[in-house]
């Protein structure tokens, strides 16, 4: 059988399973995915419950990671209609999409968010620190005496006298979250590249390849996929720090307060011109085969992408996110009105 002839039969077997699968019928629209993307899909659910008579979506914060692999898990109402994601679907997660017969996906760049590191408002000291300290602070493997090796820093001003002889303690997301993939990448990755050991001695290569480890002896602690509860915590303890999406630090910025990184302080215009070093764009994926079945998911999309929800001074502006330009909504408007498919990933 030609690959052609083959990916035919999967397509028409996938399509068989999913009339069968919903025959049931669901009447919610599921959405899984993102801890940082959820506030977002919360507010517009809750809109389009409101302003329809459609039951109100199953919004459901499982990680990036986690969700892809509900997502991708196949067609039908066992499976989420859409998943938010903290960054772009891995080529892994695309082939596992396409093995289970979801082979058409919709990808829609909502807009962008920034890494925050926060701290209580409790706490007098003004953090600002570099990408450097932050990864001395949280690698594995860090340089100690010209060798590579385990990290040896439990309090701040151990890796920088001005800092509080405090401990380092610093809740974040566990490796399922696009989150902490940000944050490897963006934060840990380039803050390692910075320290004067690497520069002299290796390669961006080899910086992927032995600064991605977060270090596992107590100063970093995998909080869980609910950011909320890493919010609490703070509350708590006003010399613990959280990473999480700046739409939390903004919802709580009456008891919490950021960590500059290098001087900037995240905001939505920092953010979008890139000049906060952490910033990172946001995305959800919409399961096409499931358009025109469950009932309300083209409603609740329009009401994604309305300009009361995306545009600058929109409900999803004032929870936090920073908005695509105006050409740039036009275009992820027409993508996802008209299900265009995304290229596949190699």
């Amino acid at each position: 059988m030609s690959h052609l002839k083959l990916s035919t039969a999967v397509i028409a077997v996938a399509a068989v399973s999913a009339t069968a699968a919903f025959a049931q019928g669901r009447e919610e629209i599921r959405r899984v995915g993102s801890s940082t993307v959820f506030p977002y899909t919360q507010a517009v659910a809750e809109r389009f419950a409101n302003n329809t008579g459609f039951p109100s979506p199953i919004v459901e914060s499982t990680g990036t990671g986690g969700g892809m692999q509900i997502f991708c898990g196949g067609i039908g109402e066992d499976f989420a209609d859409i998943t938010g994601a903290s960054r772009s679907m891995k080529a892994s997660e695309y082939a596992m999409c396409v093995e289970n017969g979801v082979t058409d996906i919709t990808e829609a760049r909502i807009g962008s968010d920034g890494l925050s590191i926060a701290i209580s408002r409790d706490n007098d000291f003004a953090w600002n620190v570099t990408l450097a300290e932050v990864y001395l602070a949280l690698g594995a493997m860090v340089p100690v005496d010209g060798e590579w090796a385990e990290n040896p820093y439990t309090t701040w001003d151990e890796i920088n006298p001005d800092f509080p002889a405090t401990e380092i303690e610093v809740l974040g997301p566990p490796p399922t979250s696009g989150t902490r993939d940000a944050f490897v990448e963006l934060a840990m990755v380039e803050g390692c590249m910075e320290l004067d050991y690497v520069e002299q001695n290796h390669d961006g290569d080899w910086a992927e390849e032995n600064c991605a480890r977060m270090r596992t002896d107590g100063p970093f602690i995998e909080a869980g996929e609910n950011d909320n509860l890493i919010v609490q915590r703070l509350q708590a303890n006003s010399d613990a720090m959280g990473i999480f999406g700046y739409s939390f630090l903004y919802e709580n910025q009456d008891t919490l307060k950021a960590v500059d990184i290098a001087g900037v302080a995240p905001s939505p215009d920092t953010i979008a011109d890139g000049s906060y070093p952490i910033s990172r764009p946001l995305f959800f994926y919409i399961k096409n085969a499931h358009r025109g079945v469950i009932p309300g998911l083209n409603e609740f999309l329009e009401e994604y992408m309305s300009e009361d929800a995306l545009a600058p001074g929109g409900y999803l502006e004032a929870r936090g996110l920073v908005p695509l330009g105006d050409a740039a909504r036009d275009q992820l408007r027409e993508l996802v009105a008209n299900s265009v498919t995304m290229d596949p990933i190699e």
